[in-house]
C-alpha cells in the first residue's frame, strides 16, 4: 500500500457541538496529518453543529464546492456522522454523487491507496466503505446511549430536587451581544465565534428580557 496522492482539492471539515465546544480544536491534527504528507488543504469548513443533524450549514457548502476527484478531510468519522442510518446513507449518496473521497486522519486505509490494478482498487474501496459505515454506526451508537445516560441522570436529579439545568456560557453571551451593539450580523458572529444562530438567538432573548436562562446540554 502506497500513500494516496490527491487529483482534485483537499477540504477540511471541522465540527463541534452546539453547546460550548471548539471547533477548531482539531485544526493541529489536521493540518500536522497535510504537512506530513505534502498536501494543500485550499478550504476550512468549520462550524457548530450536532452530528446527528444531516443538513449542516458548513458540510453543505463543503460539498457544494467540491468538485471530481476532491478529498473531503476530517479528523474523525464521528466528525462527520452521528447520523442515524437513513440520513448516513443520504450523505454517502451525496458524496458519491459528487465523486469526492473521504479521508478520516485515524483510519490509514482511507488515506492509503491500492495501486493501479483497477481489481485492488475497486476492493481497497470497498474495504474503506465498510469501515466507514462501521465507524458511523459506533459513533451513532456512543451518541445515543450518551443521550440516554444523560435523560437517566437529569430525571434522578428531577427526583431529588437538584435539577438546574445546563448553565450557559455567560461569556459566550456577552461576547454575542457586543457583537450585535457594535454591528455585525449573526452570519459574522457565527463565523468570529463558532457558535449555532440558536445560541446567537438565546443570547439576545436574555439581553432583551434580562433572565439568565438554562439550556439542556446537546451531545456531539
Amino acid at each position: 500500500m502506497t500513500q494516496t496522492v490527491p487529483k482534485g482539492f483537499v477540504r477540511a471539515y471541522l465540527r463541534a457541538s452546539t453547546t460550548e465546544q471548539d471547533a477548531t480544536r482539531a485544526l493541529d491534527t489536521i493540518n500536522t496529518f497535510a504537512i506530513e504528507r505534502g498536501l494543500n488543504i485550499c478550504n476550512y469548513y468549520i462550524e457548530n453543529e450536532s452530528g446527528s443533524k444531516l443538513e449542516r450549514p458548513e458540510l453543505f457548502r463543503l460539498l457544494k464546492d467540491c468538485q471530481q476527484n476532491d478529498i473531503l478531510l476530517v479528523e474523525d468519522v464521528d466528525r462527520l456522522s452521528r447520523l442515524v442510518g437513513e440520513d448516513w446513507n443520504t450523505l454517502k449518496k451525496m458524496i458519491r454523487q459528487k465523486d469526492i473521497r473521504v479521508v478520516a486522519v485515524n483510519v490509514p486505509t482511507t488515506w492509503l491507496a491500492s495501486g493501479h490494478n483497477d481489481f485492488d482498487s475497486r476492493m481497497f474501496s470497498a474495504i474503506n466503505d465498510m469501515l466507514l459505515d462501521m465507524l458511523a454506526a459506533v459513533a451513532r451508537r456512543d451518541y445515543e446511549q450518551r443521550r440516554e445516560r444523560q435523560q437517566q441522570g437529569i430525571a434522578r436529579a428531577k427526583r431529588e430536587g437538584k435539577y438546574k439545568g445546563r448553565q450557559v456560557n455567560q461569556s459566550r453571551y456577552d461576547a454575542i451581544n457586543r457583537l450585535i451593539a457594535s454591528g455585525s450580523s449573526w452570519s459574522q458572529i457565527q463565523k468570529v465565534l463558532g457558535c449555532s444562530r440558536a445560541t446567537i438567538s438565546k443570547a439576545v432573548k436574555q439581553r432583551a428580557t434580562g433572565k439568565v436562562s438554562t439550556e439542556q446540554e446537546e451531545y456531539e
